[in-house]
């Protein structure tokens, strides 16, 4: 980035304008870069942050922006922050708002928006971003009055990051940024009197929870994001171990609790592995923390943990009951309720003939692949094995949606805490590579690896430009089989094998792409060229692509069909 200096041209005693002070009161808020692109309305936000000490990551689309800013609040969790301008620049940014909505990833983005006296006349460049984005952000809100711009962007931030995290949008009229700000407001204490939420549960409940899990023949835990958001992986791991607690992870939850540890069950749901979803399926009591019971989780709700007391913990209060009614609600914060069940709970049994009985399950019905001989085309499964045995369990790992992210799920062990990356509730195709920009730039000395499915690639390849541009060592593993993969392995199962428009008739050449940005690019098509190459590139402190020709039909096993339940997998 590029830093400018003030001229002879720039004298000391000037005004500031609305769009200095919203940088500057969104430097207080600890920022330390800023994702978006520039337009009409946001030109003078854009002419402050010329003048201001700022990281600014210009990506080539605003969704770009977006998804490496979710990428950046997943791996640190610090809010990302963003910038466009109005209309369609606003606009553009909707998917990610959603994404990060339903997720539960905080952002601070900022909106451009047209001059308030022509608001409402079609003006160009006008939407109306409030409207558009109700339904998508935690909160928004536009700025009325240059002098209000501290104690909103300080309100603003204090959102996103509170209670459970979420994107608050920020609407910037041109002439509000544009306004000379004579003295900036003092005030800038939060004025939320509507907003309320409690990170600490009710005791009544922690003890009501606190009896069942001591007299519980048949546990399980099922781990969710809500515990990399509280920054409570250590003590659900200490928590498991007390009371011999067999886990389950949710798809978002992977991290939560170490995948290597012998209590690990895997993850559950559609694709999630036998043990762990005929555990929830013969559980006496499922103790849900920071889990939503989203529908790839729970297959069949009729059918989901029937002989089960569910106890549900989430900070969010309309999460609980909305899916899954459970016997034992606690709304809080996941550490601060598994610090007082530490507290009040004794020592459970060992519950030695529940576990051996899971035991076998994942020993009788593991997860498993054929990899094929050295000259044969690549197992999709083989490059996840590839990629941990060379990348580690210290490294990041970014996806798109598909079979691949099901795959990386599968068979990459994360062990560790906010070491994955991936669109859960929304599933966007495009999030993983942009997303691993974001996580790059918030974790400059980790492998980031971004693995992707050759379609959802191409709806955000244009952001190679950024990691070439900023020189960010991201290794981008495409895993090509030339399809639609999911909607192909779907079609396959469920509508006679017609394969409409999932098998597209062209692609680019990858490698020749990636060169044309001046990035390294690699095709590998057997196990031979997986094992040479994969340890030479994942060490290298440079960019690469690497076009992984796997299995055309190839599909992700097990898998729950849609009305089923978790225990009536296909494919074990």
């Amino acid at each position: 980035m590029e830093v400018k200096t003030k001229t002879a041209a720039e004298p000391e005693s000037r005004l500031k304008t609305g769009a200095d002070v919203l940088i500057q009161s969104i430097l207080r808020e600890g920022t330390d870069v800023i994702f978006g692109y520039p337009g009409g309305a946001v030109l003078p936000i854009y002419d402050a942050l010329y003048r201001q000490k700022v990281r600014h990551v210009l990506t080539r689309h605003e969704q770009g922006a977006i998804h490496a800013a979710e990428g950046y609040a997943r791996v640190s969790g610090r809010p990302g922050v963003v910038i466009a301008t109005s209309g369609p620049g606003a606009t553009n940014l909707v998917t990610g708002l959603m994404d990060a909505c339903i997720d539960s990833l905080p952002l601070v983005v900022f909106t451009g928006q047209v001059a308030t006296h022509v608001i409402g006349t079609d003006a160009f460049q006008e939407a109306d971003v409030i409207g558009i984005t109700v339904p998508v952000t935690k909160y928004n809100f536009q700025v009325e009055n240059a002098a209000d711009l501290p104690r909103k962007v300080r309100e603003a931030f204090y959102i996103a990051t509170t209670g459970r995290p979420g994107p608050v949008l920020v609407d910037l009229p041109k002439d509000i940024c544009a306004a000379a700000v004579k003295q900036e407001q003092a005030d800038t204490e939060i004025r939320l009197p509507g907003y309320r939420f409690s990170k600490e549960p009710s005791s009544e409940q922690v003890e009501k929870l606190a009896r069942a899990i001591e007299t519980a023949e048949k546990p399980v835990l099922l781990a969710g994001a809500g515990i990399l958001h509280a920054k409570a992986a250590d003590l659900v791991r200490v928590f498991a171990e007390k009371h011999h607690l067999p886990v389950v992870s949710t798809l978002l939850g992977l991290g939560s609790f170490p995948a290597s540890h012998p209590l690990f069950l895997g993850m559950g749901g559609m694709h999630g592995t036998y043990a762990a979803n005929m555990a929830i399926s013969e559980c006496d009591l499922l103790i849900n923390i920071g889990s939503r019971f989203d529908d790839r989780l729970t297959g069949n709700l009729a059918k989901f943990a029937p002989n089960a007391a569910v106890a549900h913990v989430d900070i969010d209060p309309s999460e609980i009951g909305k899916n899954v009614r459970p016997a034992i609600p606690v709304v809080g914060d996941a550490r601060s309720v598994l610090e007082k069940l530490l507290q009040r709970t004794g020592k459970s049994g060992e519950k030695r003939e529940w576990l051996d009985h899971l035991g076998l399950y994942a020993r009788t019905h593991p997860l498993s692949f054929s990899a094929g001989k050295d000259n044969e085309e690549l197992a999709p499964q083989s490059v996840i094995r590839h990629v941990f045995r060379h990348a580690g369990e210290d490294a990041i790992v970014t996806t798109d949606v598909g079979q691949h992210q099901m795959w990386t799920a599968q068979y990459y062990p994360f062990n560790r805490p906010n070491r994955w990356v991936t669109s859960g509730g929304l599933g966007t195709m495009g999030f993983g590579f942009p997303a691993a920009i974001g996580a790059q730039i918030a974790e400059p000395e980790k492998t980031v690896v971004s693995i992707v499915g050759d379609g959802g690639f191409q709806m955000t390849l244009q952001e190679l430009a950024v990691i070439a541009e900023l020189n960010l060592p991201v290794k981008i593993v495409i895993m090509n089989n030339h399809a639609l993969g999911m909607v192909r392995q779907w079609q396959e199962a469920f509508y006679s094998k017609r394969y409409a428009h999932s098998i597209p008739s062209m692609q680019p050449d990858f490698i020749r792409l990636a060169e044309s940005y001046g990035i390294r690019g690699v095709r590998v098509a057997t196990e031979e060229e997986a094992r040479r190459v994969f340890p030479e590139v994942l060490r290298d402190p440079q960019p690469w692509v690497i076009d992984c020709r796997v299995k055309q039909m190839a599909n992700v096993l097990p898998m729950v069909a849609p009305g089923k339940g978790l225990n009536e997998m296909i494919g074990v």
